[in-house]
């Protein structure tokens, strides 16, 4: 998979958006080692939740040019980023800001990609729709990250696959469990310590 050019964007819009980092590229490099699997699954349409500069939906999209491709973010500056970079990749995306996926329903996606906040902060910390929701996760880094989990199975269609990076502090085991009562088998699918943070990328399907 290509890295999207990213020259388009002014190095001060990262002071309101989160620029593209090491977790970044892991989910990359995760979709990377799925791209057979994902090309001969062939999907109709692909979610990016929290796109920040819309690298990781516009990658994809790069890579697979016949799918439909949606990302949101509660960021406001983020969804213009995200918009300018599929275009500057000649990429179509529709980008919505909402909360996560909360005005999707009826199993819409084939794809659902999720780089949560996964830094364990206050929960207070959770509230804000500026670039600090792109890094603050509450206890556990998890107070965003069960939220959607709640709404996958609403948006996923019942083929479909969620691509979730989580760090060890987010007690990854807990999360699969949680997927499991809802049905979904787990799949690691890359591993990475970066710094203090040991990153991975799970695979939900049924």
């Amino acid at each position: 998979m290509e890295t999207p050019h990213q020259e388009h964007i002014n190095k001060d819009d990262f002071q309101h958006v989160y620029e593209p980092a090491e977790d970044s590229f892991l989910l990359i490099d995760a979709l990377e080692k799925e791209l057979n699997f994902l090309k001969a699954f062939n999907p109709f349409s692909c979610l990016e939740i929290g796109s920040g500069s819309g690298v990781i939906i516009t990658a994809l999209g790069m890579a697979l040019p016949n799918s439909l491709y949606f990302c949101t973010d509660v960021n406001f500056k983020a969804c213009l980023m995200s918009k300018s970079t599929a275009l500057h990749n000649r990429v179509g995306l529709e980008c919505v800001n909402m909360n996560l996926a909360m005005c999707f329903q009826n199993k819409m996606f084939d794809i659902v990609i999720f780089n949560p906040p996964y830094v364990v902060t206050g929960s207070e910390e959770c509230m804000s729709n500026g670039i600090e929701a792109s890094w603050a996760g509450g206890n556990k880094g998890r107070e965003v990250i069960d939220k959607l989990l709640d709404l996958i199975p609403k948006i996923l269609t019942d083929q479909g696959i969620f691509y979730l990076l989580l760090i060890e502090e987010n007690i990854p085991e807990e999360v699969k469990q949680i997927m499991l009562n809802k049905g979904y088998k787990s799949k690691l699918i890359i591993k990475r310590q970066v710094k203090n943070e040991n990153q991975l990328v799970l695979k939900f399907y049924k």
